[in-house]
């Protein structure tokens, strides 16, 4: 058996997860949600599969709207965090403990989501598109899929070498770094707890496609047609885009 992923490694998660997933992530959750259902035009009872769900802060909002969610992960802790929060805010919740490049949908969807940056970190161009594979794959003829990441384009706007910040708790130090010709973006994380000192650091590469290059693979693959915007409001995809978002029509 190869060895794992970092994305594999729950280790990882637990430690970076209180970051990565602030209080402002989770506050911005229930407008993304309203979004997803206006952009695919989803109502009570439609179905939806969160690819990459982590700690449910999408798939909890969405159930919250009445959508029969399904949320697909391959970290153990994530899928128990997000089981939990379903159950505080007593919605029903289908969660589903699998890796990407090989889930298989029982039955296909209205539509499906990947968001929060979450594509872009498997060893292979050919690993990723098998992940768009098998989303494409998972949804209904008809049926939307909203894919949203970092772009090439926003990566290179936005470069800045390193920065620090305090969040959960630690102190977090970063340094950035571009592979080959801006083809992944390296980054470097060192957390220190602010109470106990300890510090941890972890090394990791996202692959950077540009928007267009994204678009094309994802018309490849099978969807009829790709739009590429700036945000959850169809905002241009241009140097003001804050993200950056691209609905597919399967």
């Amino acid at each position: 058996m190869s060895e794992k992923q970092w994305f594999e490694k729950e280790h990882f998660w637990l430690n970076y997860g209180p970051v990565m997933f602030d209080a402002q992530r989770w506050a911005e959750a229930p407008g993304i949600a309203e979004k997803i259902c206006s952009i695919a035009g989803l109502s009570k009872g439609n179905s939806i599969l969160d690819a990459g769900c982590g700690p449910g802060r999408i798939s909890v909002e969405l159930a919250l709207l009445g959508m029969n969610v399904t949320g697909v992960d391959n970290i153990k802790p994530y899928l128990d965090a997000a089981r939990e929060t379903a159950a505080d805010e007593n919605v029903p919740l289908t969660l589903v403990q699998a890796d990407l490049r090989s889930y298989t949908a029982p039955e296909p969807f209205d539509a499906a989501v990947n968001l929060y940056t979450s594509f872009g970190y498997c060893a292979s161009m050919e690993e990723d598109r098998l992940i768009l594979q098998n989303i494409a794959a998972a949804i209904k003829d008809g049926g939307w899929f909203i894919l949203e990441c970092l772009s090439r384009e926003n990566a290179v706007r936005d470069f800045t070498s390193g920065e620090w910040f305090e969040r959960a708790g630690k102190t977090v130090l970063t340094d950035f770094s571009v592979e080959g010709a801006w083809e992944g973006l390296r980054s470097r994380w060192i957390l220190i707890d602010n109470t106990t000192g300890q510090r941890i650091e972890h090394e990791f590469v996202q692959r950077l496609y540009s928007a267009v290059e994204l678009k094309n693979i994802l018309l490849d693959i099978g969807f009829s047609s790709a739009e590429i915007y700036g945000d959850f409001s169809f905002s241009p995809y241009n140097e003001k885009a804050t993200t950056m978002v691209i609905v597919c029509r399967k």
